[in-house]
């Protein structure tokens, strides 16, 4: 892969990080990419989304809606043309995970 078209992955990456920003867990009414929710997105052939997330527990009631939502606002990002959302548990979500910009406003810290 030439420099180029890494660092165009790289900023495709940085583009879903902030779309995904939209996605709020109806539960803590906070986005998914604050609350620590997401574990990994890659970026390969110039348009193809892999994100790794989680819930907040097994058995969330809105994992279908929030694995939905994330997979749906990173196609939406201009040049992304496949978005793959797997679900891991593996490590379970902690309230560590949560930015601490909003880790007070949910008792976290």
């Amino acid at each position: 892969m030439s420099e180029d078209a890494e660092e165009e992955d790289d900023a495709l990456v940085a583009q879903i990080r902030e779309a995904l920003r939209a996605v709020i867990d109806p539960e803590l009414g906070q986005n998914v990419v604050d609350l620590g929710l997401i574990y990994a997105i890659e970026v390969t052939d110039g348009c193809v989304a892999s994100i790794v997330m989680t819930t907040t527990t097994r058995g969330c009631p809105a994992t279908s809606f929030l694995k939905q939502a994330v997979q749906d606002v990173a196609w939406a990002v201009p040049g992304i043309e496949f978005v793959d959302v797997d679900l891991t548990y593996e490590p379970p979500w902690s309230p560590s995970f949560i930015a601490p910009e909003i880790a007070g406003l949910l008792g976290a810290r």
